[in-house]
């Protein structure tokens, strides 16, 4: 006959317990090594300017005006504690991007926002993070677009799995004029992050479907959208323009008057799509929109 049970299931358990000794031993100075490593690379060895830049990240996680206008002030106290922290100069301009995409700020938070986007790519020291904040800033406010996509790209190649840098990759191919590479792009973040906020994803794939004219489609994305994030000028604008062209006028009225609650433009002055065609094919279904809530 065998073994009694009990001394099996010790013996199981005591294996289980030099496996688990073995490669602890293994991983725990690998693991102290990568860390030191890390830190050696670490781009500022300043503490404040690091502190200020994590104080920064959870207001900056919050869509509104108060909270951005507060990570912004903690980023430059960053900034001027180290002119070259690259995530935070990276980050203060994607601030000045999202103060403007919501008519927030204006000429002033444009120009500097293009300044530190452009800062950030000479201290970036291939930082994909950086690199990739950079490209779509510089995108948004108007630069060479090709410039701006190759720079994104560049951020991808050196990491792949840059969930972030994927979402901003799909926002620059719809600024580029290519709504099925940005729908592409925006599941390609969504796989390598399914846990992630849906609501940016939502609205990058429903502006692209907007493009391609499956205005259903776009509309239903937008809502969903609207629903997880609903202090994003950008996908009230997109739906708005969305019910017009569907000739659903009185839900095109209904949600521009909640755009005008966050914020008072409703037809912005920065417009970063540089197809002509569907650059019109926005602004004509926001303006018939707008004239219908007034």
């Amino acid at each position: 006959m065998g073994r009694p049970v009990r001394g099996s299931l010790e013996d199981v358990f005591e294996l289980q317990d030099r496996v688990a000794s073995n490669v602890a031993g293994i991983i725990e100075p690998t693991l102290r090594s990568a860390e030191i490593r890390r830190a050696a690379q670490w781009p500022t060895h300043d503490l404040t300017a690091y502190d200020f830049y994590l104080r920064a990240l959870p207001y900056r996680a919050v869509y509104d005006q108060n909270h951005t206008f507060r990570a912004l002030s903690l980023l430059e106290q960053s900034i001027e504690r180290d002119p070259q922290y690259g995530p935070a100069v990276a980050l203060a301009a994607e601030c000045h991007h999202f103060l403007v995409a919501n008519s927030w700020a204006g000429e002033a938070s444009r120009l500097e926002g293009l300044r530190l986007a452009r800062y950030a790519i000479q201290i970036a020291d291939d930082d994909p993070n950086v690199l990739g904040k950079a490209a779509f800033v510089l995108g948004f406010f108007g630069e060479n677009i090709d410039a701006a996509v190759a720079l994104m790209d560049r951020s991808l190649a050196l990491n792949p799995s840059f969930a972030e840098g994927w979402i901003s990759s799909g926002v620059l191919r719809n600024f580029a004029g290519q709504p099925d590479l940005a729908i592409t792009h925006f599941e390609t973040s969504l796989r390598l992050n399914p846990r992630d906020h849906k609501a940016r994803h939502l609205t990058g794939i429903g502006v692209a479907h907007f493009f391609n004219r499956r205005f259903n489609v776009a509309a239903a994305k937008l809502v969903i959208s609207l629903e997880e994030l609903p202090t994003w000028a950008v996908t009230y604008r997109f739906l708005a323009s969305c019910y017009a062209h569907m000739g659903r006028l009185g839900e095109a009225r209904e949600i521009v008057a909640r755009l005008l609650a966050i914020t008072p433009v409703v037809v912005p002055e920065v417009v970063p799509f540089r197809n002509p065609e569907h650059r019109e094919l926005f602004l004509s279904g926001l303006r018939l929109a707008a004239a219908e809530a007034t």
